[in-house]
C-alpha cells in the first residue's frame, strides 16, 4: 500500500502542511492513521476524503458543518439521509453560485466590449448616448 506524508499530500492537493494540520486539528481528518512517533501516514483513500472537503469548503461550507459530515461518515448507514440531504444543499447552494457567476460574467463581457469599441476609436465619447456608461 502506497503512503504518503504531510508534504506529498499538501503539495498534491495544492495546500499547505499547516492547513492539513488545522484539518487535523478540527477533527476533519479522524481517518488519518499515525506513526508510533505521531508522523500522519497519509493513504490514497485519505487523498480522496481529504479532496471532499476541499469541494465543500469551496462552497463556502463552514469548518464546523464539514466536521459534523465528517461525524455522519465515521456513524456509517445511519446517517445516509443526513449525508444526501447535505450534497443536496450544497448542489442548489452551487447553482445558486453558478447563476450569480453567469450574471457576473455578463457584465465583464458587456464592459470589456464597452472598452475595447472605446480603445479603437479612441474615445468613450462613442457611448456618449449611454450617460456614465463606464460605470453601468
Amino acid at each position: 500500500m502506497t503512503t504518503y506524508s504531510i508534504s506529498e499530500v499538501a503539495k498534491e492537493l495544492n495546500l499547505t502542511p499547516h492547513t492539513l494540520r488545522y484539518y487535523d486539528k478540527e477533527g476533519l481528518m479522524p481517518f488519518v492513521e499515525r506513526t508510533s512517533t505521531g508522523i500522519r501516514v497519509f493513504k490514497e483513500s485519505d487523498l480522496g476524503a481529504l479532496k471532499v472537503i476541499e469541494c465543500l469548503k469551496s462552497t463556502g461550507m463552514p469548518i464546523k458543518e464539514i466536521k459534523k459530515f465528517i461525524d455522519w461518515c465515521s456513524d456509517g448507514d445511519a446517517t445516509l439521509q443526513q449525508r444526501y440531504d447535505l450534497f443536496m444543499e450544497r448542489k442548489a447552494a452551487v447553482e445558486h453560485q453558478i447563476e450569480e457567476l453567469k450574471k457576473s460574467m455578463e457584465v465583464i463581457e458587456h464592459k470589456c466590449m464597452y472598452y475595447k469599441t472605446a480603445l479603437e476609436a479612441g474615445t468613450e465619447s462613442i457611448h456618449k448616448d449611454n450617460i456614465g456608461s463606464s460605470l453601468t
